[in-house]
């Protein structure tokens, strides 16, 4: 009972500190009052002191628990009394902070300005780059390609076959091969996005279907009965999200096909935007075919496997691959990388990039708001030092300071957050087609732990270096002069502050002033063809209403005869492909006296045009003539290269007249004879190079060319009337052949050109903006710090004035003080611009990064900003009345 009582009193001692003396005396003091007692008890002083240690127990055990109990405590209590203070603090900072609206009104607007910018660009990267995809193992799931000549490069079915039967790297490797298909169900038949896949597509993914199931092996087979798996945007737009639609029957591409499921919102694998998928069902003729590249390949890594190790093996089995079947497949090897990033691409980089400028006007606004905490430090260093006086240490003064700042930068992050919640709308309004996931851009969770974070890192930040210097403040000077006792060499830290915003904002406007060069560089670029009046539509021929190749040549013309007489059209033409537009393939191409061997072969990307198709669409003839109505299947054949593809088959020759073989036609129709030379078409836009290209006449085209197109054509029509009139024409032309087919992708050529070069407006409006609220961001810091030094200085400029000092001459001496951090800046933003826009190479057109307009200009601008900035107070202290000033002091 005595070793419980002792147990009891100990633990009563854990309230009091220091704890391990305290503990160790009470022991002490318990052992010696019981060994007493049993010495008084007659027993000898040894045996009285090991039978009261026995009776107590583990000492060194009680020891530790009441030490460990005493230590928890005291964390407790120290715990509780910082949280006693923080209330306090917080408490203390909202009234200091009431007491100057404006002040605290400036500061919380500058700071969310940057939070709320920083945070909405980041919910972007997060959608974007840094979400992981939804299925089910992502870093398992693999792009596998083949590289061409340094590039990447689709797959044959039969290498496909032979990779999958050799690979023992993957759980699931399947293709897809993209195509379209037509829907015609109801009155408005319309042409879908569908990929054609291996029954084991999906379960790369492992994502399960929201209704049904997906393929089985046994669908996937040549003559199995025709079935279709939905998208969730298909289903719920033209079927009313009907869950009974599985198993019913939809018609596609003329033949019923049996609905067996519907896949999740949001699934896009690919990032391709299917709408319909269907079982590939390759043909043994298509099995053994391993020269046709079309197919997208996609594995799911067994685990424990690498991307490396599987890239290792495939590529030993391409190489085997191009020794059985070197036509086609000479020079080509495997590429492996994870799918997630083959989806993000560039986006991520520019994504990070567009980050890195938008923390930099972050930083602009905490070295502003840094420089408004350091005047009103200034203000208040009588009231710190009184507070010092009167026993508040350091630490403690830094504590209370940085609680005002740290309660500046949260109410800044409140109301950035409602302004990057407008702005994450702004920039899905504006931003251009084909970000992966952009849509997916919300405020969460973790958007919210980063503003948090931002805000956090804002606060110390602005306000370190004020509460440091603060604390440092020598108390009895400033007692005794009050604030004026401050020197004016200590005001360093304010022109630094100014200089850093400066070299920040210039290196902004220096990355604005490169896009806008870009964007006025591409607004010059000739396209090579005139998209003025042009209005564009794909139009699909079902395999199975439209067979032979005659089939298809002679809709397509009863087409184009209804389209020529049509009110309101001055000329129409049709094409495998058009610039801007959709579709389009390449051929290997081996020019006349060049041995036939896979090295020499040259690329070209192929159109099948109609007589009247460079007329239309405005592509100059160089040399020789277009085609004519003449040019049909038992007519030579004949063929016409862009200049880009000219000079690549014979360089420094003149083409006209030569042959060139390609196309994979049988050898008697193999060799064509250049008959023209049309002018270089920027296809892809003027954001790209002119390619190769070649045009073969409709009448001539090759018999599998249909199936690679998907027997898809883009109709070209110049109009004379509306917009709305060309439309009405086409569709009527089209109707008029054949009701069920449907119009697709229907656009004009100019809205095409604007489409394409969206991406850099986007990104060159990004920055214009990020760049104008740096300019401004830096303007009011240069503005506020001068205004500061003149209420410094006032009277020392009362005194200059008294004496004879010429008003110029103060102000002179003002903006000299003013720019002095200025001309810092620019000179530290100008070598800091040259590194930052390196990374933005990719992005630029017609100038270089370190482009001496774009230097000069953003210079001149920041300047001329930073001296107005600089001359309003300025000019305000001219105002001074020396007698008043000199009477007061």
């Amino acid at each position: 009972m005595a070793g419980k009582r002792i147990h009891e009193q100990l633990k009563g001692l854990i309230f009091r500190a220091p704890v391990a003396e305290e503990v160790d005396a009470e022991l002490k003091f318990h052992l010696e009052m019981v060994t007493k007692e049993l010495v008084e008890g007659g027993m000898s002083p040894e045996a009285a002191r090991a039978e009261a240690l026995r009776r107590f127990g583990d000492v060194g055990a009680v020891r530790k628990e009441c030490g460990q109990l005493g230590r928890a405590e005291q964390r407790e209590r120290q715990r509780a009394q910082w949280l006693s203070e923080l209330v306090q603090d917080v408490g203390y900072a909202l009234r200091q902070l009431r007491r100057v609206p404006g002040f605290t009104l400036t500061a919380v607007l500058t700071l969310a300005l940057g939070i709320g910018a920083t945070t909405a660009i980041f919910s972007a990267v997060r959608s974007v780059v840094l979400r992981p995809f939804a299925w089910a193992h992502p870093e398992r799931v693999m792009l596998v390609q083949e590289s061409y000549r340094g590039q990447p490069a689709s797959m044959s079915v039969g290498n496909y076959v032979d990779l999958k039967a050799g690979s023992h790297s993957f759980q699931a490797f399947a293709a897809e091969e993209f195509t379209g298909a037509s829907l015609q169900e109801g009155e408005n038949p319309e042409r879908l996005s569908a990929g054609r896949v291996t029954h084991d597509f999906f379960s790369v993914f492992g994502v399960r279907p929201q209704l049904g199931r997906t393929f089985l092996p046994e669908e996937d087979a040549p003559g199995a009965s025709p079935v279709v798996v939905l998208s969730h945007g298909l289903w719920t737009r033209r079927f009313g999200a009907d869950p009974s639609l599985v198993g019913k029957s939809v018609r596609i591409d003329g033949q019923s096909h049996t609905v067996v499921g519907v896949m999740p919102r949001g699934f896009d694998p690919t990032a391709s935007g299917e709408h319909v998928w269907l079982p590939a069902a390759f043909t043994p003729a298509r099995r053994a075919e391993h020269d046709e590249h079309l197919l997208l390949v996609v594995g799911l890594l067994q685990p424990g496997v690498s991307g490396q190790r599987a890239q290792g093996e495939l590529q030993s089995l391409q190489e085997e691959i191009s020794r059985r079947f070197p036509q086609g497949n000479a020079e080509r090897g495997s590429a492996v990388q994870p799918l997630s990033e083959a989806i993000v691409g560039d986006w991520s980089q520019q994504l990070l990039v567009t980050l890195g400028a938008v923390a930099l006007v972050l930083l602009i606004a905490c070295a502003n708001v840094a420089n408004l905490l350091l005047a009103r430090g200034a203000s208040r260093a009588r009231e710190l030092a009184v507070r010092a006086a009167l026993g508040a240490g350091r630490g403690r003064i830094v504590r209370q300071l940085l609680t005002e700042s740290l309660v500046l930068a949260l109410l800044g992050a409140t109301v950035g957050l409602a302004l990057a919640w407008v702005g994450i709308h702004v920039l899905l309004a504006s931003a251009p087609e084909g970000i992966p996931r952009l849509d997916e851009t919300r405020i969460d969770g973790s958007v919210l732990l980063f503003a948090l974070g931002a805000a956090l890192l804002s606060s110390l930040a602005c306000g370190l270096a004020p509460a440091v210097r603060a604390a440092r403040s020598d108390l009895e000077s400033v007692l005794r002069q009050g604030a004026r006792g401050l020197s004016h060499g200590r005001d360093a830290l304010r022109a630094w502050l100014i200089a850093g915003e400066v070299a920040l904002a210039f290196t902004l406007l220096v990355g604005a002033g490169l896009l806008v060069r870009t964007a006025l560089h591409l607004s010059q670029v000739d396209t090579g063809f005139k998209p003025e009046g042009l209005v564009i539509a794909q139009v699909s021929l079902p395999k199975a209403s439209y067979e032979t190749p005659e089939q298809i040549t002679r809709a397509l013309e009863r087409i184009l005869e209804q389209l020529q007489g049509a009110p309101g059209v001055t000329s129409a033409a049709l094409s495998s492909s058009v610039p801007l537009g959709p579709g389009g393939g390449s051929n290997g191409m081996l020019p006349e006296g060049r041995p036939e061997t896979q090295d020499q072969l040259i690329n070209g990307r192929r159109r099948v045009v109609s007589a009247g198709f460079f007329e239309t669409l405005g592509i100059p003839l160089k040399e020789g003539r277009r085609f004519t109505a003449a040019d049909v299947g038992g007519a030579p054949q004949v063929i016409i290269l862009s200049e880009a593809l000219a000079r690549q088959a014979w360089p420094g020759q003149r083409a006209l007249g030569k042959h060139i073989g390609c196309c994979e036609m049988e050898p008697a129709l193999r060799n064509k004879e250049v008959v023209g030379i049309a002018g270089d078409v920027r296809s892809q836009g003027p954001m790209s190079d002119p390619a190769p290209e070649f045009y073969l006449p409709l009448r001539q085209a090759p018999g599998k060319s249909w199936d690679w197109i998907d027997r898809t054509v883009t109709l070209v029509v110049r109009r004379s009337g509306s917009t709305a009139d060309a439309i009405t024409a086409m569709r009527a032309a089209v109707r008029e052949v054949d009701s069920t087919l449907p119009l697709a992708g229907i656009t004009t050529l100019e809205e095409a050109l604007r489409a394409s070069t969206a991406t850099a407006r986007f990104r060159t409006l990004l920055l214009a903006v990020l760049g104008i609220v740096g300019l401004l961001l830096a303007a009011v810091g240069i503005y506020g710090v001068v205004a500061y030094f003149v209420g410094l200085r006032t009277r020392e400029i009362g005194v200059r004035m008294a004496l004879g000092a010429k008003p110029a001459d103060v102000l002179r001496m003002l903006a000299w003080q003013g720019m002095r951090p200025v001309l810092a800046g620019l000179g530290v933003g100008g070598l800091a611009a040259v590194w930052a826009t390196r990374l933005l190479q990719a992005s630029l057109r017609g100038v270089s990064p370190a482009d001496p307009v774009a230097l000069a200009a953003a210079m001149a601008l920041l300047a001329l900003v930073a001296l107005l900035a600089t001359l309003a107070p300025a000019r305000r202290a001219l105002q001074v009345d020396p007698s008043r000033v000199l009477g007061e002091g």
